[in-house]
């Protein structure tokens, strides 16, 4: 049994406190989000001398820079603008998307660093096809092949498109050159609050069931020894007795004592001494009377 509860109050204690801690991590990172529960971070501005910036596969970079994102139906949203005006932003199966930009000149994006302040990008130079001539191209808005796309901001839950390869774009609406973007992500995480709150409480639920159980103070056991007749003799040695009949017996009351009155030999005063109480006297009792015939002679009676 106490093994038993021993276990039982680690394994509560083993499970209690990662949780506690999760959800205290959980619950620190939930307090630097706004009121409406949003994270939001600003990069450092996206230079290229071509006339695209791309991020080759979308669900890759959020796994590897901000798997939290990917998590439960969290919402992600891009604001992009240029010194002209808003920019677009657009998302497509990174096949076409590779087909459509490899006579255009662009920047692929590498890796996006988390950090304080501005979030640092890291850019490569992708060199076009080569071509016959300088290849301007098309509008943004009119391919077709976009699955989601917005001038100026564009927003999708990476959790539903998580798995797909999709690429990531960032242009003037005329698709010009030399483009210099401003890009800003918001990140929406409804269930943050509710998943800390429930793991700082799980947690505490634990760790108050793991106290008493581990600290709760044994009760002494008592043991019982079934022996044989036979065995009683051996057992009285070993414990020092001599007998065990009288072990565990209750004790007898002792007698009460009380005072009476003892005659003297030589017809003088009586003697008070102790002796065991006795039932009281009844005339069956009594000596016979006269007393001479056991040769006792009364005496006068001394009333002082």
């Amino acid at each position: 049994m106490r093994f038993v509860r021993a276990f039982a109050g680690m394994l509560l204690l083993v499970l209690g406190i990662p949780v506690l801690l999760v959800g205290a991590g959980l619950t620190a990172v939930g307090g630097r989000a706004s009121a409406d529960g949003a994270f939001s971070a600003r990069f450092e501005p996206l230079r290229t001398t071509g006339s695209a910036v791309l991020v080759a596969d979308v669900d890759a970079l959020l796994r590897t820079e901000a798997p939290f994102a990917r998590v439960g139906p969290s919402r992600l949203r891009l604001t992009a603008r240029t010194a002209d005006g808003p920019a677009f932003v657009g998302l497509a199966p990174s096949e076409e998307m590779r087909r459509w930009l490899a006579p255009v000149p662009h920047a692929t994006v590498d890796r996006v660093a988390l950090a304080r302040g501005p979030l640092p990008v890291r850019l490569t130079d992708a060199a076009p096809a080569p071509t016959a001539g300088p290849v301007v191209p098309a509008a943004p808005r009119e391919a077709r092949f976009w699955v989601r796309e917005g001038v100026g901001a564009v927003e999708w839950s990476p959790a539903e498109l998580a798995g797909r390869r999709l690429s990531l774009v960032v242009m003037r609406p005329d698709g010009g050159a030399e483009l210099t973007v401003d890009l800003r992500a918001e990140l929406r995480v409804d269930w943050l609050r509710p998943v800390a709150w429930g793991l700082l409480v799980g947690g505490l639920v634990l760790v108050g069931l793991a106290m008493p159980v581990l600290l709760r103070p044994l009760r002494p056991r008592e043991v019982v020894f079934v022996v044989e007749p036979d065995q009683v003799p051996v057992l009285a040695g070993r414990l020092g007795v001599s007998s065990l009949s009288g072990l565990g017996a209750p004790r007898k009351p002792e007698p009460e004592r009380q005072l009476v009155a003892v005659g003297g030999a030589d017809g003088g005063r009586p003697a008070i001494g102790a002796a065991p109480a006795r039932r009281p006297a009844s005339l069956a009792d009594l000596p016979p009377w006269p007393p001479e015939r056991f040769g006792v002679t009364p005496g006068p009676v001394d009333l002082d």
